[in-house]
C-alpha cells in the first residue's frame, strides 16, 4: 500500500511544493490549508498529473477543525505515515510597536498549530508502527531576525518541541525533524518584504539567490524518506549558505 502524507499549508509555497514532490514519489497526499479555493484548485492540478492528491480545508488554529481533519485522515488512510507541518504566518514590525493580538496570532499559527496537528495525528501513527514528522521552522529561530522577534520566538519553540518530541516517540519508530528555510521566494515572503529587502537578502546569500519552495521541499522529502530512518531530533537549514549554524 502506498504511504500516506498530510501537508499543512499545502495551498501554496513550500507546502504545495512538498505535496507535489511527495505525490510524485508515490505517496497518497492530503493537502490542507485555510485557503480552500486555492487548495482545491492546486490539488486538482496535481491530481490531473496522475498524483494521488486530495485537499481538505482546515484551520490549525481551531482545535475542532484539526480534530475533524484527523478523523478524515483516519477514514481515508487509517492514519498518516508522514506529517509535514508547513503552515505559517509572520508580521514585520519592530517589537515595541507590535500588539498582543499579533503575538497571539503568530504563536497560534506557527507554534500551537503544529502542536495541535501532531497531537491529533500521532496516536494513529503510533498504532501504525512508525512514521515521520517534519516541522518547518525558520532560520530566524536559529540566528534571529530583526522586526520578527515574536515569529523567531515561535519558530524557536517549534525547534525545541521537535527535539523533545523526537525523544518521546523514537521508541515507536517515529522520527521527528525540523527544516529551517532561509529567505525563500514564497507568497508569504512577498507579502511582507519589499523589492529592496528582497535584493538585500539575495546579496547577503552566498549562493546569490533566494531559495525556492522546491529547495525546501527536497529537504522535507529527505526526512520523510527511508534514507532518514535513523535520523531524528535534527535541524537542517536550507538557506544557500546565509546561515551556517553548528
Amino acid at each position: 500500500m502506498k504511504p500516506s502524507a498530510i501537508v499543512t499549508g499545502g495551498a501554496s509555497g513550500i507546502g504545495l511544493a512538498t505535496a507535489q514532490l511527495l505525490g510524485r514519489a508515490g505517496a497518497r497526499v492530503l493537502m490542507t490549508d485555510l485557503d480552500g479555493d486555492r487548495g482545491r484548485s492546486e490539488s486538482k492540478c496535481l491530481a490531473s498529473d496522475g498524483m494521488d492528491v486530495t485537499f481538505v480545508a482546515a484551520d490549525i488554529v481551531d482545535t475542532a477543525s484539526v480534530e475533524a481533519l484527523s478523523a478524515d485522515v483516519l477514514s481515508r488512510y487509517g492514519g498518516a505515515d508522514m506529517i509535514v507541518n508547513v503552515a505559517g504566518w509572520t508580521s514585520i514590525a519592530p517589537f515595541l510597536t507590535t500588539q498582543p493580538s499579533v503575538w497571539q496570532k503568530i504563536v497560534e499559527i506557527n507554534y500551537l498549530g503544529t502542536l495541535r496537528v501532531c497531537q491529533a495525528l500521532l496516536p494513529a501513527m503510533i498504532e501504525r508502527g512508525g512514521g515521520s514528522i517534519v516541522n518547518v521552522a525558520s532560520d530566524a529561530a536559529r540566528v534571529g531576525s530583526p522586526n520578527e522577534s515574536v515569529y523567531a520566538g515561535a519558530k524557536g519553540a517549534v525547534l525545541t518541541f521537535s527535539k523533545s518530541l523526537a525523544r518521546e516517540v523514537a521508541r515507536h519508530a517515529i522520527t521527528v525533524n525540523c527544516v529551517c528555510p532561509g529567505p525563500t521566494d514564497t507568497p508569504m515572503l512577498n507579502s511582507v518584504r519589499g523589492e529592496k529587502e528582497r535584493e538585500a537578502m539575495v546579496k547577503a546569500t552566498p549562493m546569490r539567490r533566494l531559495g525556492t519552495p522546491e529547495d525546501v521541499a527536497g529537504a522535507i522529502a529527505f526526512f520523510c524518506s527511508a534514507h532518514a530512518r535513523f535520523i531524528t531530533g535534527q535541524v537542517l537549514s536550507v538557506s544557500g549558505g546565509l546561515t551556517t549554524v553548528g
